[in-house]
């Protein structure tokens, strides 16, 4: 419609006289038909027609239709063939819906070949097969049949009116797929209450992969884990001073999935000893022979930059634990620089004692 519109926007006046916009107007329906048709026909099942055709065959008396689409076609596309077809269903069904209850019988149809005529034809069918039970949905349009725009959906509704003759128990041949019936099925509250205790495969399977034959370690649970009771000092234990408990004797050799796979590096014939924290760790006592031997952190490398041959420490002492001796007796009537200039004393150290020298780095 809107490409029609276009048209005869920029159509020149004299071009827009009835016919001319008839013409146009039979042109782009025609294109288009032309560019849909290949896609409807090629769902015309060959399958679906020799059923079609053979059902009508055996219920129409004369009615002869052979395998084809154009045959298929031509036949039914007076009408008068489908709704002596619906006559015959109608007689043969012995329990018929209320709505097909009031049809008026026999059907009457039109033998006129007018094409509207014929449109009525099909049009009368379309409402009985309703009325019979067939769904508005499964119905195919008129024009699909008179027209043959669309002979895979007028096949579609013949074999959905089967299937209501077999639903409605109607005695004679039948065609379409068998009808379903609905099967309303009642749950305790028990049943219902059980499955609460099913997992359902929306969770995942088990069946894939298999963790039989594993073993591990004393399996402990994170949530399983507390703290214990305060010291008698008061003194809280951390979580992180908790430690998990010995493996068994089985799980000691085996290392989980959790840790790794030991499938593609061996580790066999390592060894390792006692496990020891590292806020455990402390610093030795330095031995003799390094006593005298200025490690290259703290220094430059390789004693290059400045040269501290023949110096010795004393016992290594931490700075926090240090602390000072007492001042001699000489040195404690006398203020050190630390303490400010005395009165009259502007810069002069002149005459000034200490007490007993003391290195920092001697300090123990």
């Amino acid at each position: 419609m809107a490409l029609l519109l276009l048209l005869l926007h920029f159509a020149e006046p004299e071009t827009k006289s009835g016919s001319s916009i008839g013409r146009y107007a039979e042109r782009i329906q025609e294109d288009s038909e032309r560019a849909l048709r290949p896609r409807l026909n090629a769902k015309y099942e060959p399958e679906a027609e020799r059923e079609v055709i053979g059902w009508i065959n055996a219920l129409v008396p004369g009615a002869n239709i052979q395998p084809g689409r154009e045959n298929v076609y031509y036949s039914l596309r007076s009408g008068i063939v489908l709704i002596q077809l619906m006559e015959s269903v109608l007689n043969q069904t012995p329990s018929l819906t209320p709505e097909a209850q009031r049809i008026r019988r026999p059907i009457v149809y039109s033998t006129m070949s007018a094409p509207f005529k014929q449109m009525e034809n099909i049009e009368v069918f379309l409402n009985c097969a309703m009325a019979y039970g067939v769904p508005k949905a499964s119905l195919f349009q008129t024009v699909d049949l008179y027209e043959g725009r669309n002979m895979a959906q007028v096949l579609n509704t013949l074999l959905q009116l089967g299937t209501e003759c077999q639903r409605h128990g109607m005695r004679g041949p039948v065609c379409g797929p068998r009808p379903t019936y609905k099967n309303a099925r009642q749950f305790t509250a028990e049943q219902l209450r059980s499955s609460e205790g099913i997992i359902g495969l929306q969770a995942g399977t088990n069946k894939c992969a298999s963790q039989k034959g594993m073993s591990m370690g004393g399996q402990r649970h994170i949530a399983d884990i507390r703290c214990d009771e305060m010291t008698p000092e008061g003194n809280a234990r951390h979580i992180a001073d908790i430690r998990c408990d010995n493996m068994t004797p089985e799980g000691s050799a085996v290392i989980g999935l959790q840790m790794g796979t030991n499938k593609c590096a061996s580790q066999a014939g390592m060894s390792i000893g006692g496990q020891r924290h590292i806020a455990d760790i402390r610093c030795d006592q330095m031995t003799p022979e390094g006593s005298a031997v200025i490690g290259l952190q703290m220094g430059l490398g390789q004693k290059q930059g400045a040269n501290q041959s023949g110096m010795s420490f004393g016992g290594i002492r931490h700075i926090a634990d240090g602390r000072v001796s007492e001042g001699s007796k000489e040195g404690a009537s006398v203020i050190g620089l630390q303490m400010g200039p005395g009165q009259g004393q502007v810069a002069s150290q002149s005459g000034m004692t200490f007490g007993g020298q003391r290195h920092i780095l001697d300090s123990h």
